[in-house]
């Protein structure tokens, strides 16, 4: 599901870049936007979660703590899917673009 939410949030930013945009704004654009589905999808898989997290009954022992964890699991990546995954899209890419474009004038001697 992580994973899920992180290409859904990308191949966004991939499109507004296609379609014009600079990184850093298709960034800003898509993380705001693909925040509603990212949010929805992980909130719908811990509300589904959460009575086997609160169970109390036979075989509760074993469903709590698997429950827990995955309840977890979704927030953080979420939370990283939102905020981490842009930032570090955002430097890598940039670094990409940097070695791309070599600079005009490095290393040569200019001639009158």
């Amino acid at each position: 599901m992580a994973v899920l939410n992180g290409l859904v949030l990308l191949s966004y930013v991939s499109q507004l870049r296609s379609e014009g945009l600079g990184s850093e704004e298709a960034l800003v654009r898509g993380a705001l936007t693909r925040l509603r589905p990212v949010l929805m999808t992980a909130l719908v898989a811990s509300l589904g979660f959460l009575p086997m997290a609160l169970a109390t009954g036979t075989g509760a022992e074993v469903q709590k703590p698997l429950a827990t964890v995955v309840i977890g699991g979704l927030i953080s990546s979420t939370l990283l899917t939102l905020v981490v995954l842009p930032a570090l899209y955002s430097l890598f890419h940039g670094q990409a673009q940097s070695a791309a474009s070599p600079t005009i004038g490095a290393g040569s001697v200019a001639t009158h």
